[in-house]
Parts: structure tokens; C-alpha cells; sequence
């Protein structure tokens, strides 16, 4: 499955932003899907996931309460609603799929897309 991932951009703290991964090649709804950001200097990190029903979701403690994910089976996407962005949010976002886990480390995550750069500028 391919993944490409789009709605990065440059906002002001407190901004919003969403993000989109859409996928060719086979269906998004046999996978559980997730993004994971890194910014400069760090490890990539799990931000949110989600099963391949929607029928659970997790959430990074950074990102709780201001971050949605959801996905559109129908459309074959995934999306990331971010609010009240913070500096800190500044990264490149990457959707990712995994057939299994809904939580875990990069390794654990079979396709990704190729990142999408979201600056938060405070």
C-alpha cells in the first residue's frame, strides 16, 4: 500500500491544521493506521493511532485533548485534526499502517507516506 500524506504547513500558536493520508494500492481498511512526527534531533514518536474499524483510538499525552484522528474506509484516508497547536508541535508528520498493533514503535509499522512538514510558528 502506498501512502501519501498531505496539509502540512506553516501556522501561528494556537492555530489549527489537518492533515491527510491517502492511500493507493489496496484498501486502508484492513489496517490499523497512525501518525508518528519527528522534529530536528529527535526519535520518530507515535502521536495518535487508530484501529481498522475507528472503534478505538490512542493518543500521545502531548496531543490529548487538542489532536482527532479518523479515518474515511469508504475514501481510503486517515486524517489528523490538530488544535491549539504549540511550537512543540513543530515536526514532520508521517502516516503510517500496521497490520496489528495499534500502539508501538516505528518497526512496527509496515508502510508510511513520506511526511508532511507542519511549522508552528509562537
Amino acid at each position: 500500500v502506498q501512502l501519501q500524506a498531505s496539509g502540512g504547513g506553516l501556522v501561528q500558536a494556537g492555530g489549527s491544521l489537518r492533515l491527510s493520508c491517502a492511500a493507493s494500492g489496496r484498501t486502508l481498511s484492513s489496517y490499523n493506521m497512525a501518525w508518528f512526527r519527528q522534529a530536528p534531533g529527535k526519535e520518530r514518536e507515535l502521536v495518535a493511532s487508530i484501529t481498522w474499524s475507528g472503534g478505538s483510538k490512542y493518543y500521545a499525552d502531548c496531543v490529548k485533548g487538542r489532536f482527532t484522528i479518523s479515518r474515511d474506509n469508504a475514501k481510503n484516508t486517515v486524517s489528523l485534526q490538530m488544535n491549539s497547536l504549540k511550537s512543540e508541535d513543530t515536526a514532520v508528520y508521517y502516516c503510517a499502517a500496521a497490520s496489528r498493533v495499534l500502539r508501538g514503535p516505528p518497526g512496527s509499522y509496515a508502510y508510511w507516506g513520506q511526511g508532511t512538514l507542519v511549522t508552528v510558528s509562537s
